[in-house]
């Protein structure tokens, strides 16, 4: 079973300095997850664009330790 994540230090732009890298089993799971660390940490709103983007940075694999 594949795993997918996305690693906040792939994206140091926002000025938080965010180290989190979530990773998990499904897609829709790690979009799920993303959504609430990124509105709740880094502001973001919900909106269908910012889970649009977040789809297109979803990576297969675990993140870099």
């Amino acid at each position: 079973m594949a795993r997918y994540y996305i690693d906040c230090r792939d994206y140091p732009s926002d000025g938080t300095n965010s180290t989190a890298a979530l990773s998990v089993n499904s897609k829709d799971e790690l979009i799920e997850a993303v959504v609430q660390h990124g509105t709740h940490v880094h502001g973001y709103e919900d909106t269908p664009e910012f889970r649009q983007e977040l789809k297109k940075n979803c990576k297969e694999g675990s993140p870099r330790a």
